[in-house]
């Protein structure tokens, strides 16, 4: 039988995968989104489904948890995306990203503990290691390092809170990619940035030698990994608590996506080297070990992520 399940950011890159994916297999979505880095149109799949109800809501706004649940009793699982998700912005606005992505979080986190909601994940970062240099990332390593942004600070603060609680978990996210990740947005990662480069016959443009690692992770392993922590996977577990790298724990170079993604689009094989940016983190890669413990393994490989990144972008271009 189908749950109730709130999703906050459903109209954004990841919160609009998830949605419509819950929508798919049978929940009742109630989705909530400002539109502060959400755009409607990912949200045209669902807008009209009959077990979708969407409130233009921040969830800054007090009490808001409870008149939804008033709203819709059997609500059971929330799923918090909403967020400020540009590092830059937090640095700019320190004190509404505290406000949004921990002080909200925390708010809605224990209203949902008291209503007696069985399921609460939240959406956490790799932004929480900081400038961590041990490959691969235990979860535990956050605890030591000093996060380098209001959004790593804040992110960090809201998934410490749900350990200490003991009722929800977070998943710290690595490098996600994938249809409906916008180029243009300054929130946006290199790959959707290489795949609007490669479109458009230009050269890639890579700050630094390239040899930058990262673990990429395809949008549909993240609504496998929510889906699980949620315990809606089928698999019959419950919801899982504390705290999980989401990742494939595989590192790749910046290099080798740009050359891929080059071969996808047609675009030309050299690269436009230029300075490397102060405060990019060198390697990472996250050790899954502990989701993998729970059943957890990224099924999409990298090469047909892009592939399908690709293709979405080359079908959606005007």
């Amino acid at each position: 039988m189908g749950k109730t399940c709130l999703v906050t950011g459903c109209a954004g890159f990841i919160g609009s995968h998830l949605t419509q994916t819950l929508l798919d297999e049978g929940h009742f979505v109630v989705g909530v989104d400002n539109f502060a880095s959400g755009y409607a149109h990912n949200m045209d799949g669902f807008i009209n489904h009959e077990q979708f109800a969407f409130y233009e809501k921040s969830i800054t706004e007090p009490g808001l948890l409870a008149a939804l649940k008033k709203l819709h009793p059997e609500l059971d699982a929330v799923f918090q995306l909403a967020a400020v998700v540009s590092v830059p912005y937090s640095v700019e606005h320190p004190g509404l990203t505290m406000r949004v992505n921990f002080e909200a979080n925390r708010d809605m986190l224990d209203a949902a503990r008291k209503m007696g909601i069985s399921r609460f994940v939240f959406a956490g970062s790799a932004a929480e290691y900081g400038e961590e240099g041990r490959l691969p990332v235990k979860e535990e390593y956050a605890d030591k390092v000093e996060q380098l942004s209001p959004y790593g600070v804040a992110k960090y603060k809201s998934s410490a809170y749900i350990a200490e609680s003991g009722y929800g978990c977070s998943l710290r996210f690595f490098n996600i990619f994938g249809p409906r990740q916008d180029p243009s947005s300054q929130y946006s990662g290199v790959i959707s940035r290489f795949v609007d480069f490669g479109l458009a016959g230009k050269r890639m443009v890579i700050f630094g030698d390239g040899e930058q690692t990262r673990d990429f992770l395809y949008v549909s392993d993240v609504v496998t990994s929510y889906l699980l922590a949620a315990g809606l996977d089928g698999q019959g577990r419950g919801p899982l608590t504390g705290i999980y790298n989401i990742g494939t724990g595989n590192g790749r170079s910046v290099r080798e996506l740009a050359i891929v993604i080059a071969d996808l689009t047609s675009a030309p094989q050299e690269i436009d080297f230029r300075a490397e940016r102060a405060g990019d983190i060198k390697h990472s890669r996250a050790d899954v070990s502990k989701i993998t413990a729970e059943g957890f393994r990224a099924e999409f490989s990298f090469e047909d992520g892009l592939a399908c990144t690709v293709e979405w972008a080359r079908n959606s271009q005007p």
